[in-house]
């Protein structure tokens, strides 16, 4: 399905900086990132296999630019089938479900460190709205045209949404966030969002859920979280 406004390509989004500089930003930070934290990665893996049953990278269907599904990866850090069980949800570092090391990794936000991988093959970037699951907040087809504005963009590991509750926001309000920073994109606004998440990673601010994530409303009742 398309983004809603495919026919009307105008836009920070559809500019020079989006399309081109960005990318080429995002394919050497990658790439610096995966040789500069490869002994990190290397060493979380070991931890995860030596210490619980299952894969080390845990692969999950996400919803990606023209809200297109793309497979995000991350480290693996609750038991194997832990999405069918209790809430299905991440609610904390107190949730029964995680494992010790997987606990150490969210805390530091380790676990996102393999979505360096999506942002070489081109489904992500660094900077951008976070991927929504394919059911989560509400299937795709449920999204009004102005909400499907937000995947006008490659979805990032952090965003405009994320320093401004990252867990901590309502769906509604997220995806508001989300089609502001698709109107405004731009390197200064990037470099901001890049140097407020680093504040937040290290003082782990809002990074547990807190209560519903989808207010109720007539049309979407799902309080799922991603």
């Amino acid at each position: 399905m398309g983004t809603g406004s495919s026919d009307n390509r105008r836009g920070p989004a559809y500019g020079s900086y989006n399309r081109f500089v960005k990318r080429t930003i995002d394919i050497l930070l990658s790439s610096l990132g995966l040789i500069v934290l490869s002994p990190v990665m290397l060493v979380s893996a070991i931890l995860i296999k030596l210490t619980s049953e299952g894969p080390v990278i845990f692969k999950q269907k996400r919803l990606g630019r023209g809200a297109k599904e793309f497979t995000i990866y991350k480290f693996r850090t609750m038991r194997v089938n832990s999405e069918h069980t209790g809430s299905g949800v991440y609610s904390d570092d107190r949730d029964p479900r995680m494992t010790g090391v997987g606990r150490v990794l969210r805390k530091m936000s380790l676990d996102e460190l393999p979505q360096l991988v999506n942002i070489l093959k081109g489904d992500m970037a660094l900077i951008g709205p976070r991927p929504p699951l394919t059911y989560h907040p509400w299937p795709v087809e449920s999204y009004t045209k102005e909400q499907l504005r937000m995947f006008e963009v490659r979805p990032g590991i952090t965003g405009w949404a994320q320093i401004h509750g990252r867990k901590d926001v309502e769906w509604h309000k997220r995806i508001e966030l989300n089609v502001w920073y698709v109107d405004h994109v731009s390197f200064p606004l990037d470099l901001r969002i890049f140097f407020t998440t680093i504040g937040k990673v290290f003082t782990n601010a809002d990074n547990e859920n807190k209560g519903a994530t989808v207010a109720q409303d007539s049309s979407n009742t799902d309080e799922r979280q991603s």
